[in-house]
């Protein structure tokens, strides 16, 4: 629900955000392009992603795949590597289809309107309304964190913004907001605003152009607004990892299960409920592998890794294993797992976890 309905905040809302623009504004590649294949490839990278992280990546990607036919062409694992480290793998695949998509059915050209950029794979309502107001001046309002904290505050809006029926609320405003004379400009001016004054924590409400006519200023509410409900708790998962390795090979698989690490290669795995896991689960976990450890190569279990997904929080070691004897053609199609020189493994896209412990 809208808890001000303010005229004067409507009518000064886009003006001051365009005159604060150009002095505020951070120079970016994908501003300064008018090419919908660069304007796609920023947004998808940064979907929760910093800048200062996702800079590095889109630059790659620009140099490595210049234009959608080669990000087409490309291998899937090739894609994966270039993209590791920026986790949701799940959104490489996807552009990595996308691109086979356009260059199948669209002729290697992007739909130039926004319902038409809806009918891609992996284009939400907030990337279709990017591409289409920056590369076609097409007058429809993006909507992301940025724009939903901007609104909430400006205009004293309680509905929470985690929840799917408030879209509708807020898409509406930004809709009515939006200037037909500049619409890419003004996306771009909001979502600036919401990165570098309107920030979540400390924003910069002394120097705000919009402080006059803030409802969240003018009534106290800045650190309430916007209204976001608790995502679920966290859960932890305990992983041990077997590095499998015979003489200058190292075991690894590609993982096919429909997962957050779809397509990339990790290590034999047991997960336990405890932390601690016991000798004998190692070495039953080993056996059913159908290797043989080389007792006199024994090593300790490496220190605890600690990585942070989504919904549940991961404590890994990692366990050396020597075998006396490579795995057999056999095993290697029951296991999954492939032998690999440590060249080759550099090579393969991995979640950031395992490339931290090779490293």
């Amino acid at each position: 629900m809208a808890l001000s309905t303010s005229l004067p905040a409507s009518s000064l809302f886009a003006p001051a955000l365009l005159a604060w623009y150009p002095r505020h504004r951070r120079d970016l590649p994908w501003r300064h392009t008018r090419d919908p294949y660069a304007i796609w490839l920023s947004e998808v990278i940064l979907q929760q992603t910093r800048v200062k992280q996702g800079l590095p990546y889109f630059l790659d990607f620009m140099a490595s795949y210049p234009t959608v036919q080669a990000l087409a062409a490309a291998p899937e694992d090739e894609v994966l590597r270039h993209w590791q480290g920026l986790g949701y793998y799940s959104r490489a695949r996807n552009m990595h289809h996308t691109a086979q998509q356009i260059v199948r059915e669209y002729g290697g050209e992007f739909p130039g309107t926004y319902d038409g950029l809806l009918k891609l794979r992996g284009v939400g309502q907030y990337t279709a309304a990017a591409i289409a107001s920056f590369a076609y001046d097409e007058k429809v309002a993006v909507l992301d964190g940025n724009v939903y904290r901007v609104l909430a505050r400006v205009f004293g809006i309680s509905a929470d913004i985690a929840a799917p029926a408030s879209r509708k609320i807020f898409q509406q405003l930004a809709d009515s907001l939006i200037p037909a004379e500049h619409p890419a400009e003004f996306n771009q001016a909001i979502m600036e605003f919401g990165a570098l004054q309107c920030t979540p924590a400390k924003p910069d409400c002394l120097f705000c152009p919009l402080q006059s006519t803030c409802f969240a200023f003018q009534h106290g509410l800045v650190q309430e607004l916007p209204v976001k409900s608790k995502a679920k708790a966290s859960r932890t998962r305990y992983f041990h990892y077997l590095v499998l390795r015979y003489q200058d090979l190292v075991y690894m698989r590609k993982r096919t299960g429909k997962d957050i690490w779809q397509g990339l290669y990790d290590f034999a795995l047991v997960e336990t409920e405890l932390p601690a896991i016991a000798p004998t689960t190692l070495l039953d976990a080993v056996a059913a592998l159908g290797a043989t450890l080389a007792i006199n190569h024994a090593e300790e279990p490496s220190a605890i890794f600690r990585h942070v997904l989504s919904h549940q929080k991961l404590e890994v070691r990692f366990h050396s294993l020597a075998l006396q004897a490579p795995l057999s053609d056999q095993q290697l199609r029951v296991t999954g797992l492939q032998p690999f020189t440590q060249a080759e493994v550099e090579s393969l896209p991995k979640p950031i976890l395992i490339t931290n412990y090779i490293s």
